[in-house]
C-alpha cells in the first residue's frame, strides 16, 4: 500500500514538471544577470567597476578619487614614499582619503606634443602619473600608477622640488603668466590662433587670429596656486611646446592654451575653447 502511494506521488511530480513550461524564479534571475552590463571585479572580488573604468585611466581615476573603499583597495600597501635619496613606507592605517581634484570641479593637463595628447584615449597605456604642483611652495607630489592584470593600482609616491620636474621650467613661467597681467601681455605672440565662442555672443563661434590688443576680451580664467597634471606614458622635457589644458570634471568644458618656446622665451600662440 505504501509503495503504491509513493509511486502516485512520483507520478504527480513528473506530470507537474512536464506541464509547466514557465522558467523557474531561479532561471529568471540567472537570465536577468546575464543581461546586465559587463563589469570587472577588483582583485578582492567585492568591488565592481564598469569595464571602461579599467580601460581608460581617466575613468578609473574618477572612481579612485571619489570612492574611499576602492581607493584603499587599489593602493599597494605598504606604500613606498620617496623624496630624493630618502625612502619610507606608509601603511593603510596612516593613509587618509585623497579626493585629488574633485573638490575643484576641474583639473589641468600639460602635454608636450599633440601626439602625447592622444594618449588620453589610448587603452594600451599601462602606466600613468598624477602630479600635484604646489606652485607657491615650489614642490611637487607624484602619484605613480600602473595597470597589471587589467586593474589600476597606486604603487608609489614621489616628492620633488619644482625645478626637478619635467615641466618645472614651464610651470615657473606659467605661474607668473597666470598672476601678472603685464607679464602676460608681454608673453603673447603677435598673432594668436583662436577657435571658440564670440565673447560678445556665446552662440557664435569664431575661428581666426586675435592680437595682444584684443587679448583681454578672450583671456580665460587661469588656475593658480595648486594645480594637477596627469602624465600618460613618457614625457619629453626638451620639447619646445606645451599644451596647457583646463578641463571640467564632467569633460563638458575644455580650454587649451598652446605655448611655444622661441629664442629662450615662452609665448602663447594658440587658444582653443
Amino acid at each position: 500500500m505504501r509503495t503504491c502511494f509513493l509511486l502516485m506521488c512520483l507520478l504527480a511530480v513528473l506530470l507537474a514538471s512536464c506541464s509547466d513550461s514557465k522558467p523557474s524564479k531561479e532561471q529568471q534571475t540567472a537570465e536577468a544577470i546575464d543581461e546586465e552590463p559587463a563589469v570587472v571585479p577588483t582583485a578582492e572580488g567585492d568591488d565592481l567597476l564598469p569595464k571602461g573604468a579599467e580601460e581608460l585611466f581617466d575613468d578609473f581615476m574618477m572612481s579612485f578619487a571619489s570612492n574611499e573603499r576602492l581607493q584603499r583597495r587599489r593602493i599597494v600597501f605598504p606604500l613606498k614614499v620617496t623624496a630624493g635619496r630618502r625612502s619610507e613606507a606608509i601603511d593603510s592605517v596612516q593613509w587618509q582619503m585623497d579626493s585629488f581634484f574633485l573638490p575643484d570641479d576641474g583639473y589641468t593637463l600639460i602635454f608636450d606634443s599633440p601626439e602625447q595628447q592622444e594618449l588620453v584615449s589610448d587603452t594600451s597605456v599601462n602606466s600613468a602619473m598624477v602630479e600635484k604642483f604646489y606652485l607657491d611652495r615650489d614642490s611637487v607630489c607624484q602619484y605613480m600608477f600602473s595597470r597589471t592584470g587589467g586593474r589600476w593600482h597606486l604603487n608609489e609616491l614621489r616628492r620633488q622640488r619644482l625645478a626637478e620636474n619635467a615641466n618645472g621650467a614651464f610651470l615657473s613661467f606659467y605661474s607668473r603668466f597666470a598672476a601678472d597681467s603685464v607679464f602676460q601681455q608681454h608673453s603673447l605672440a603677435d598673432k594668436i590662433e583662436f577657435s571658440g565662442p564670440d565673447p560678445d555672443d556665446d552662440f557664435e563661434q569664431l575661428e581666426g587670429f586675435i592680437t595682444p590688443g584684443s587679448w583681454d576680451a578672450f583671456a580665460p580664467d587661469l588656475p593658480q596656486g595648486n594645480i594637477y597634471n596627469i602624465v600618460y606614458g613618457q614625457q619629453n622635457p626638451r620639447s619646445q611646446q606645451r599644451i596647457f589644458v583646463i578641463r571640467s570634471i564632467d569633460g563638458g568644458e575644455s580650454i587649451e592654451l598652446t605655448f611655444e618656446k622661441k629664442r629662450g622665451s615662452w609665448r602663447l600662440t594658440k587658444l582653443t575653447e
